[in-house]
């Protein structure tokens, strides 16, 4: 079972914990998080079938709308965020604890992933998603097929809202099916309600940004960086995990994590934002230039304008309604990709840095070194 190679792996990685990075270590690594992804995925399986079986049984026309909800949830995604839960946990019990009891809270972090990028894609009107069309879209190409009456569009905006509210609840459901003692519990939702907090309020500035560019700023992009992303893509799922492991949220080990993972956080925006501009659409499964085309004040942006000389400047604002690959030409021209980049290294520096003295366990200190690196050096 894949529970079982879960803990397989955990073993080969603390046996090859003596080498310094090697590629048995990082293969290592990656078999052990693909078989963590499997648990997590057969545990959001099973419990979707019961979840979407209950719904189709309210009415005959909730199957479709059930189903698109199914697939929101398990179309791809690299599960970083029960990942970095994982060894939030893992690197506070050590090997020896059984994963089961906390799979549940796990696999909880990727239907509130879910909610979240279903409600983005609606509010940044994105047309693809993981290299398929986006739930709105999709929604709205079934609303034409089927006949119905009505504006399309509005009909598949609307329903995907539902889908990201539905998809919240299931997570709040799952959540409650670890099996930790309540009081462990109570605290393991109080960090998961902050973190949902936080992501709410880094979406409300994103969305504030698009709309009030003029007042932006480096720091400001940063910040929203910090609330969007990094909180709850690694800071809070490392905080969650160690919750379920019942440390303190003063332990040596929540600050280390907190520190860790508002820099391997931020760096992963970072990197996103350049993903956005120069990745490749065949591998991140999005279009290219989207945050060019809409002005979005992305950090990278920020300091392309911070950067610029003069003639520069006027150059990128003559260019903002022209040809993107222009755009992004000029915004490389001011110097603020090789910004990033090193902003990036930065704070991965500094996520190796707390590991250095954080009582975790040598373990997880391997895996999350690993894992600082390969979340922020990605191509997709």
């Amino acid at each position: 079972m894949a529970n079982d190679a879960v803990a397989g792996n955990a073993t080969r990685v603390a046996a090859a914990v003596p080498s310094d990075g090697d590629d048995p270590v990082r293969a290592v690594l990656a078999a052990y998080t693909q078989d963590l992804v499997t648990a997590v995925h057969e545990t959001l399986t099973t419990f979707l079938t019961a979840e979407v079986n209950s719904l189709t049984e309210v009415d005959t026309s909730m199957g479709s709308f059930a189903a698109a909800a199914r697939e929101a949830v398990l179309a791809g995604g690299k599960r970083i965020r029960s990942t970095f839960a994982y060894w939030g946990w893992r690197g506070a019990v050590g090997g020896a604890e059984p994963l089961p009891p906390v799979l549940p809270a796990l696999a909880a972090l990727e239907l509130l992933h879910t909610f979240a990028l279903v409600h983005d894609d609606v509010m940044d009107a994105s047309t693809t998603r993981r290299g398929r069309p986006t739930a709105h879209i999709a929604l709205a190409e079934q609303h034409i097929a089927a006949g119905h009456r009505g504006d399309p569009e509005r009909f598949g905006e609307a329903v995907a809202v539902l889908i990201g509210d539905l998809c919240m609840v299931w997570a709040d459901r799952l959540l409650s099916r670890a099996t930790v003692p309540p009081a462990r519990l109570l605290e393991v939702r109080r960090c998961y309600d902050q973190m949902r907090v936080e992501t709410v309020a880094g979406q409300y500035l994103d969305v504030l940004g698009e709309n009030d560019p003029v007042s932006w700023s480096v720091d400001r992009a940063l910040r929203v960086a910090r609330y969007k992303t990094a909180s709850y893509t690694v800071q809070r799922p490392l905080l969650f995990g160690a919750c379920l492991a019942g440390v303190p949220a003063d332990d040596p080990l929540a600050s280390a994590y907190t520190r860790y993972g508002l820099a391997v956080g931020e760096a992963f925006q970072l990197r996103d934002d350049l993903l956005g501009v120069y990745g490749d659409p065949a591998a991140t499964g999005k279009p290219t230039g989207d945050d060019l085309r809409t002005g979005k004040p992305t950090t990278l942006l920020m300091l392309a304008q911070e950067l610029a000389t003069p003639a520069q400047f006027r150059a990128l604002e003559r260019a903002a309604d022209g040809p993107v690959d222009r755009l992004a030409e000029l915004v490389a021209e001011t110097g603020a990709v090789t910004r990033v980049e090193r902003m990036i290294a930065e704070r991965v520096g500094d996520a190796l840095a707390a590991l250095d003295t954080a009582p975790v366990d040598r373990t997880a200190r391997t895996a999350l070194t690993g894992l600082a690196t390969a979340v922020t050096n990605r191509r997709a």
